[in-house]
């Protein structure tokens, strides 16, 4: 396998979250039984393999056993509202159900036509009704056109239900994260009451549902919740043998190097990984630290002086700061008189810190610190 930082994980080289592909396909297993699938929330930082998890779990979907249409999009900023959520929704169910191998023939020909119906429905649009019938008339377009779509194309072609995927939905800021996840859990609740099965797994930040109070809250609770967390020893040895071509014991060294380097973050295990295939033949695990200043002067010319180009003055100073107390969590009230808590906010907002608890926050990685420390 090639190292590809910037991009998703390919499903067949796909490596580690054992016990969440698991957990999925026992969803599935039970989906098949009940004729209803859980919905999931695959939540993490940045670079944590939220888009790759989806993909890979999108694959699953269309295994024999299951036969479920994975239906894959990535969240727009640009959505205003929830009836521009459910037209994109159903716009992607007819490009997946078009590529589908049973979707065939006389089958096709009515799909377009369908097809065609409903983007003309969508285009007459409804600009002048308010917010509030926005969400409503969402919803309603979205039961309406589902249950026909399952009538008419999901189950004549043998499939078992369809799961949307829907990557990055804290995009969509025009409606908060509590009202959000409330109301795609109405909505896909009631297709389980219809006996419809159609769920959402969608990916998300860490904290997106943190806007909500209490864990019972039928906003949270719905969702069966994936926190991806850095890869472990084990699957940090996984992953070298699928990039290397090393002995095992070689493997065990240089993963317990990556490590250490990286704490198990998958992008930036994908960032060493690939420069140390790009510039070296075969690997000898002694030579490792000598390589690492220019390893880390790669990473950071290719990530966090990206990260810093956007970034105000005052800002900078504060990240910088945080550098210099070193690789832990700090509060806020240690920066008072000089940083309004607006910055903190805004460098949470850029994934630069990560908020660990209440007035707590820490950069997002030891080696933004590192980087940060050696570029003063």
């Amino acid at each position: 396998m090639l190292p590809e930082p910037n991009f998703p994980v390919r499903p067949s080289e796909f490596v580690g979250r054992r016990s969440e592909i698991d957990e999925f396909r026992e969803a599935l297993r039970q989906g098949l039984v009940t004729g209803r699938t859980s919905s999931f929330a695959i939540l993490g930082e940045w670079g944590i393999g939220k888009s790759s998890s989806l993909g890979k779990f999108a694959e699953m979907c269309s295994e024999p056993t299951f036969s479920m249409l994975p239906v894959c999009l990535s969240a727009p900023g640009g959505i205003h509202d929830y009836l521009r959520l459910a037209e994109i929704l159903l716009e992607k169910l007819a490009e997946a159900l078009l590529s589908h191998p049973n979707m065939q023939g006389p089958f096709r020909t009515e799909l377009q036509d369908w097809r065609f119906k409903q983007s003309h429905f969508s285009a007459v649009g409804f600009e002048h009704e308010s917010p509030r019938l926005f969400l409503s008339t969402g919803t309603s377009l979205l039961r309406h056109t589902l249950k026909e779509a399952w009538d008419r194309f999901l189950r004549p072609a043998g499939l078992k239900g369809a799961i949307f995927f829907v990557d990055d939905l804290q995009n969509i800021a025009s409606i908060s994260k509590r009202d959000l996840a409330l109301i795609l859990r109405d909505q896909f609740q009631l297709f389980g009451v219809e006996m419809l099965n159609y769920s959402i797994c969608f990916s998300a930040k860490s904290d997106f549902f943190a806007e909500t109070k209490e864990l019972a809250d039928p906003a949270v609770r719905f969702y069966t919740k994936l926190y991806l967390e850095p890869f472990t020893r084990e699957e940090i040895i996984e992953y070298t043998r699928s990039v290397f071509d090393l002995a095992p014991d070689t493997s065990a060294t240089v993963a317990a190097w990556l490590q250490e380097k990286t704490l198990g973050h998958p992008y930036f295990l994908a960032c060493v990984s690939k420069h140390l295939s790009a510039t070296v033949s075969r690997i000898v695990p002694q030579t490792l630290e000598r390589m690492w200043p220019a390893i880390l002067s790669q990473v950071g010319r290719e990530r966090f002086s990206q990260d810093l180009s956007r970034l105000s003055p005052k800002e900078l100073d504060l990240i910088h700061q945080f550098a210099n107390l070193g690789d832990g969590q700090f509060a806020s009230q240690h920066f008072t008189g000089k940083f309004q808590r607006e910055y903190f906010a805004r460098l949470v907002d850029k994934g630069l810190l990560i908020r660990t608890r209440r007035g707590r926050y820490r950069l997002y990685h030891r080696l933004f610190r590192e980087f940060l420390q050696q570029t003063k």
